[in-house]
């Protein structure tokens, strides 16, 4: 039985960081990653940890398994990751309901990985129900950005809530900016 919970140990962190190697876009092949979906960002072990201190990522566990996880991350990491600065910068300056999203209380997605075994069980939208539950009381929004070569999760991103809001340019490709109003 798969639960969903938040990283607690740091093994758990360590299993996180090998599901994201396991998906990695430079490493799986274009054609997995077309029909499967990927991960493009790498984090260390101590960028990860960094973001645990300010809020535990949500994983999706079996047994001692980490099946899925939700990077969970906020402000506190500007200027440890260049893509990341690049989003929270981006999004700052875009409006939302007439609102400048930097003057909004917002969290982002780091990341979103589901193992290849528990795809379409419905855990992207059980991660992001657990991240709302925990969340939405400090937060207006959630934020994240998707690569617009990978349809799978643009298409789970919807079906959980998410609007396209903006495009970025990112690591040579476009990516849509998508947020969840918490608030509907």
């Amino acid at each position: 039985m798969v639960i969903i919970t938040t990283v607690q140990t740091e093994e758990e962190l360590k299993k996180l960081k090998a599901l994201q190697n396991a998906n990695l876009r430079r490493l799986i092949g274009e054609e997995e990653a077309m029909k499967e979906g990927f991960v493009t960002s790498e984090y260390s072990v101590e960028l990860l940890q960094k973001m645990h201190q300010a809020h535990p990522s949500i994983i999706a566990k079996e047994g001692e398994e980490v099946v899925g996880y939700v990077i969970v991350t906020n402000k506190s990491v500007l200027g440890e990751h260049e893509e990341l600065d690049n989003l929270f910068n981006t999004v700052d300056e875009m409006e939302f309901n007439g609102d400048l999203l930097k003057n909004c209380t917002y969290i982002l997605v780091g990341q979103l990985c589901v193992g290849k075994s528990h795809r379409g069980q419905g855990l992207v939208q059980a991660m992001y129900t657990y991240y709302k539950e925990h969340f939405s009381q400090q937060y207006q929004y959630l934020v994240t950005d998707i690569s617009q070569a990978n349809p799978r999760s643009i298409k789970a991103h919807k079906k959980s809530g998410f609007e396209t809001i903006g495009v970025i340019e990112q690591v040579g490709t476009g990516w849509d900016i998508v947020l969840w109003d918490w608030n509907k």
